[in-house]
């Protein structure tokens, strides 16, 4: 799910940017010193897990891990994605630099809104909490998918068919991501439940 140079239009790649900025400068302001070793964690999860790309008919897919993300490092989410998508176009080629701001407003945007949820929808208990990670994970990958849709048609009608078939191929990615969501965070809530509590998040 990452958007190749070239395919948004300039005005549409400047606008993401311009967000990007905003967001990343949001995250800046909001960020804890002691947060540093999670996200440092978080954003290697993230470049990680979303190098390995399975074919998928004329797509593929990969996992995304907004959802999860944004659970555990709150608003300093969209730093880490924003990290993490940096260091893959730079070095993998994967997106590209031009069309960096579009795809970390994609996957950032899912993120905050996912970190902001589970803050409040996690509960005190070990089942709540892994319920609602499973559910943020696999909301910020339905989010994410729209956004790409949306990106796309701004490209013209040669693109509503990948549109379409880039959120259709995403569709077990969201189951996936579900279960792995759930898991990661009942697997937190009994080694380590501080882990789920950022400080980038505001009560």
């Amino acid at each position: 799910m990452h958007i190749a140079d070239g395919v948004l239009p300039f005005s549409i790649a400047t606008a993401g940017y311009a967000l990007t900025v905003g967001g990343v400068g949001i995250s800046l302001r909001m960020l804890h010193n002691d947060d540093l070793p999670k996200i440092a964690v978080a954003t290697a999860s993230f470049f990680v897990a979303s190098l390995v790309h399975l074919p998928l008919g004329p797509t593929s897919v990969h996992l995304l891990l907004p959802g999860i993300v944004g659970a555990l490092l709150g608003s300093a989410a969209f730093l880490s994605i924003t990290i993490g998508l940096f260091l893959q176009s730079l070095l993998f080629q994967f997106g590209g630099l031009t069309a960096l701001g579009a795809n970390a407003l994609m996957m950032g945007t899912p993120a905050l809104i996912c970190g902001w949820l589970f803050r409040r929808i996690r509960g005190q208990t070990r089942t709540s909490n892994a319920i609602a990670g499973a559910m943020v994970s696999g909301l910020g990958t339905v989010l994410a998918a729209c956004i790409l849709a949306v990106l796309l048609m701004t490209a013209g009608e040669d693109f509503w068919g990948v549109a379409k078939v880039a959120v259709l191929a995403h569709i077990p990615v969201v189951a996936v991501e579900t279960l792995v969501g759930g898991g990661i965070v009942s697997f937190l809530y009994q080694v380590k439940p501080e882990l789920l509590i950022s400080r980038t998040v505001p009560g």
